[in-house]
């Protein structure tokens, strides 16, 4: 016959799911169900999944130690408290550590600031081989508020997150996969039109509202900013930043990639290899301008194009003077660059998550065509990659800031080269080419950037 499982009437619990190592909870038989303390409570999540944020300072004689957890909810129901007051309260279903014993519990949330004790532990969330010792204080051993010191180094807690995905096509197939993940994850993701966000800024409480009303604190934001919109949607990702979230790429990082000519001159300072690059100013340098880049046939790319758009090939030097001509007089920014014939109308896209490259394809122009972006018809296959473009790849997502990226790279006679550093790269080709499920790392990536008790500011 085992032995039982003695409570003394008050105990330190820990509740690992919400990643609190430390709670004083008294024992209290009188009570049905546990109640935890929280202020700031906040549903959020589908209705069929339904998910709650709230507020915690479990230390009730340091109310500077706060911190803000999420869980699933499990119910909502009325509780009258011992003073007779009837309050209806959020349910979750947690797992509880006491002593050298973990199981799940039910707890109701309710503001507790006034007691001694963050925690209530009821009677339905003492097992049955329990035995409650109203002599005994902490019978299950001592534990202390100092454990919460070390959080920010410790291995992130798993919990759903509220994660912003900014874009204007939450149809698409990158948005659907990321939606997809984050779901079967355990977090709620949800589409934000960017253009559809207007925004207060002041020095007290700077909001972000969205069709009338002001959207609520996300732990995270996936941007998928569009090339035509990325001014504005900076200002909106740099109000998120401000507000507490966590951004999966950096705003000054996503402009520094937008910016086709700033982008090649941080790969530069770096010393990573890249196609011959010039840009000029005054119309008199045109021939020097081609000239630069070794002659034609030259590249002609408008610095703010993307999937292959504003990027034409001049095959002969009047052409290329011509374009060059054409463009400066249309005022248009623009690069020349050399034309890299080996590569044969290829390039290998790299997909880099966190500082790792986690699959390659390499893209194929469609016939006639020497651009090889999907959206232009070019085809994909799954690819190896050389230790060499591994660590080509990685350095050039790092130079420009990026912990999510597509660096496409060309492979030329003298080793690799950098074409491009994309922010916001397309999941459709390179999932159905590898068959890996980028999605899902983009996710775990962000799960282990966003700490795992954010503090409130």
């Amino acid at each position: 016959m085992s032995s039982s499982f003695t409570l003394g009437w008050e105990e330190w619990i820990s509740l690992p799911d919400l990643g609190l190592p430390a709670i004083k909870a008294k024992v209290d038989t009188g009570a049905k169900t546990s109640a935890l303390h929280a202020s700031v409570i906040e549903p959020f999540g589908p209705v069929d999944k339904p998910q709650v944020r709230f507020l915690i300072q479990p230390n009730p004689d340091d109310l500077s130690l706060e911190f803000t957890c999420s869980a699933p909810v499990v119910d909502r129901r009325q509780v009258t408290s011992s003073n007779g007051e009837a309050e209806m309260r959020y349910v979750i279903l947690t797992n509880l550590t006491c002593g050298d014993r973990t199981w799940p519990v039910e707890m109701t949330l309710t503001n507790r600031e006034n007691m001694q004790y963050r925690m209530l532990f009821g009677r339905t969330s003492i097992q049955d081989d329990m035995v409650v010792d109203p002599n005994q204080s902490f019978a299950q051993g001592e534990l202390s508020f100092d454990l919460y010191k070390g959080l920010p180094k410790r291995k992130p807690v798993k919990r759903p997150l509220r994660i912003a995905l900014l874009t204007k096509e939450p149809g698409n197939y990158s948005s659907r996969r990321l939606i997809e993940a984050g779901e079967a994850r355990g977090h709620v993701v949800e589409p934000i039109d960017t253009t559809r966000c207007y925004m207060k800024i002041d020095s007290g409480s700077s909001e972000i509202h969205y069709d009338g009303k002001c959207l609520p604190r996300y732990d995270a934001v996936i941007p998928r900013i569009g090339p035509t919109i990325t001014s504005y949607g900076l200002a909106v990702l740099r109000q998120f930043s401000n507000n507490g979230a966590y951004c999966l790429n950096q705003p000054n990082a996503i402009a520094a990639s937008r910016d086709k000519l700033l982008a090649h001159q941080l790969l530069s300072r770096e010393r990573i290899g890249m196609p011959v690059t010039a840009f000029a100013n005054s119309p008199k340098d045109t021939k020097d301008l081609v000239s630069l880049v070794g002659g034609a046939p030259v590249i002609l790319k408008l610095l703010q194009s993307s999937q292959g758009r504003g990027v034409v090939l001049a095959e002969t030097r009047k052409a290329a003077e011509s374009l060059v001509d054409a463009f400066r007089g249309l005022e248009a920014d623009f690069l020349v660059q050399e034309f890299v014939g080996e590569a044969a109308g290829r390039d290998t896209r790299c997909f880099v998550v966190g500082n790792k490259v986690v699959a390659a394809i390499q893209r194929i122009a469609a016939e006639g065509e020497f651009r090889s972006n999907l959206h232009r018809g070019g085809r994909a296959e799954a690819v190896r990659l050389t230790r060499q473009e591994r660590d080509i790849a990685r350095r050039a997502a790092q130079t420009i800031g990026l912990s999510v990226a597509g660096v496409d790279i060309l492979r030329t006679n003298t080793g690799p080269k950098v074409l491009e550093v994309n922010s916001s790269p397309g999941l459709e080709g390179i999932e159905s080419a590898t068959g890996k499920d980028i999605a899902s790392m983009i996710i775990e990536n962000l799960e282990a950037k966003v700490r795992p008790l954010s503090r409130e500011r």
